[in-house]
């Protein structure tokens, strides 16, 4: 049995090993999904990315807030039916703006240095997504659940 903890200690070491996570957002019921270069808050609450506003992943989470990030350690090696750890974050998004955005822009900085340029453009937006569910699947089969709202 696994407690709150114990998840939460998983997916921060797994998020601090990893820089990219998959975003999907939908289109008119269809699911679309993109790389995005990610942080997450110490408390695992927020997840954040940058986007130009021009792409369809913005169009879309502003059409529907409604998504979910795919973060995972697999590395393409057999061995990854046993070692690889894969943590889906469901939430909503929502743009940052004025003196949030500024905190998490530093955040986000100090994550992907070579980002800077990109996030500090005008056109690209910074969005946060307020997690509502981790589901953590390791092994391949053992799957852990952590709600983050009552």
């Amino acid at each position: 049995m696994h407690d709150s903890s114990q998840i939460r200690a998983l997916l921060k070491a797994l998020f601090d090993d990893q820089r990219l996570a998959v975003l999907a957002t939908h289109q008119d019921g269809q699911p679309y999904a993109t790389l995005v270069a990610f942080g997450a808050d110490d408390d695992l609450a927020t997840l954040y990315f940058a986007t130009p506003r021009a792409t369809r992943k913005f169009a879309n989470l502003s059409a529907d807030p409604r998504v979910a990030l795919l973060i995972n350690n697999s590395a393409n090696q057999p061995e990854d039916i046993h070692r690889a750890m894969a943590a889906t974050a469901t939430g909503r998004a929502v743009e940052l703006e004025g003196p949030r955005r500024a905190a998490y822009e530093a955040r986000y900085i100090a994550r992907h240095p070579h980002l800077e340029e990109f996030v500090r453009s005008p056109s690209c937006a910074l969005i946060a997504v307020t997690v509502e569910r981790y589901v953590l699947v390791r092994s391949f089969q053992t799957v852990l659940e952590l709600r983050m709202t009552p």
